[in-house]
């Protein structure tokens, strides 16, 4: 059968490369879904069944020794579990509703960590909360953004500061034996007024940060709640990453040995540790997505049709590297070449869907791009020119992380 337009290379490849890398994405992760199961599977489900058959021998070890009934018994647990709900435990526990134990449970909810130890059990609770997290949950994540802006902006210093004298000391010896020139000092000083540093350097400083905070935090969960250290290590890691399974909840005593000091110490390693898993995340998703473009560089086939060359391809749209347009894309260009689409809307000529779809999605990307550098403090010109990459236009924590390091700028 025919093809359309004379060639079939590449016909199920010419798609947006932004919906190709979400695609790419959204496979990964249901596949890497499906081997966390089967490990999990193969790991737990032994257990399980193992403590099944050994529940079931107590209950009824329990009902002969007692002569009642397992209707009887069973119950009485289901009445146990309503209670446990409630935050009633069999060893003696903090009170959940007192104003500390509240103030501990709005700052899971805000943090998205969600235990699940304490859990609003009134209408009017229930109703409260719905609101109370829409607000405090959209605060957080703005803190934890505002956070990760500094820490990038500190590493970023830090490392500029390390590269500026690594790069003094290498042209030290020269230094001695005459003067730089102006214009050897001049290009010194516009290379390292361009330097940033690399996502893998701030991944590994953040890493190493992450790892500290989560084992002081471990050595003290260790000591005051008497896990072993790598129960604390977990639970490190399950509060930090706001997984929250809820199965170990630290500070739920009645009495700690130096409480008050304990509490505080909960408090602020909960907090950094919140704050550096979130950076941290971040910064790995910026490696993700790397990973995704080299994957879908690998994907590109080039196309030998000879008419194929004559053929306008459509933006964003994954093709061959050496078939792409030599000039440079931006948003504000695009802008100037749909003028010949903007004429015939001046004229009163009727335009097609595709003419308006692509008006709206110009339209739409400078918007996005306007108020991203807004929040971000860095406003641009209009005019001013700006090379694609596959990093900018982001949102959110990309967006924060957008031409503030090597591997994000349109400079590299």
């Amino acid at each position: 059968m025919a093809c359309r337009a004379g060639c079939c290379c590449n016909s199920i490849g010419n798609i947006n490369e932004d919906n190709a890398r979400f695609l790419m994405l959204a496979l990964l992760i249901i596949i890497y879904l499906l081997c966390g199961a089967a490990v999990f599977s193969a790991l737990e489900h032994p257990k399980e069944k193992l403590a099944k058959e050994r529940w079931a021998q107590r209950i009824e070890q329990f009902t002969h020794k007692y002569n009642l009934s397992q209707d009887d018994l069973k119950n009485f647990l289901r009445n146990y579990e309503e209670a446990n709900v409630a935050g009633i435990r069999v060893d003696t526990t903090r009170p959940r509703w007192d104003f500390a134990g509240a103030f501990y449970f709005v700052g899971t909810v805000v943090s998205t960590i969600g235990f699940g130890m304490t859990t609003p059990v009134t209408i009017a609770g229930k109703i409260f909360l719905i609101f109370y997290g829409l607000i405090g949950c959209a605060a957080t994540i703005l803190f934890f953004n505002l956070f990760l802006e500094r820490v990038i902006t500190v590493i970023a210093f830090v490392l500029k500061f390390c590269h500026e004298r690594r790069e003094r000391r290498k042209a030290g010896p020269a230094q001695n034996c005459h003067r730089p020139s102006t214009g050897n000092r001049e290009r010194r000083t516009d290379s390292l007024a361009g330097w940033k540093p690399s996502v893998y350097c701030v991944m590994l400083i953040l890493g190493v940060a992450a790892i500290l905070v989560s084992c002081c935090a471990s050595a003290m969960y260790s000591a005051a709640e008497g896990w072993d250290y790598l129960d604390a290590l977990y639970f490190c890691f399950v509060a930090f990453s706001t997984i929250g399974f809820g199965d170990m909840v630290s500070n739920q005593r009645e009495m700690y040995k130096a409480q008050v000091a304990y509490r505080v110490g909960n408090f602020l390693f909960i907090l950094t540790g919140v704050c550096c898993i979130y950076s941290l995340f971040n910064v790995i998703s910026i490696v993700i997505k790397q990973v995704l473009n080299w994957l879908l560089r690998r994907l590109e086939t080039p196309c030998r049709c000879p008419a194929r060359g004559n053929r306008h391809t459509r933006r964003n749209v994954v093709v061959p590297g050496h078939m792409r347009p030599r000039r440079e894309n931006s948003i504000e260009t695009d802008a100037v070449n749909d003028s010949e689409a903007d004429g015939r809307r001046m004229s009163g000529e009727m335009i097609s869907m595709k003419d308006f779809l692509a008006a709206n999605k110009v339209n739409l990307a400078i918007m996005q791009k306007q108020l991203s550098e807004m929040a971000n403090g860095h406003p641009r010109q209009l005019g001013s020119s700006s090379r694609h990459n596959e990093f900018s236009g982001g949102v959110g924590a990309l967006g924060i992380m957008n031409n503030r390091l090597a591997e994000t700028s349109v400079d590299r």
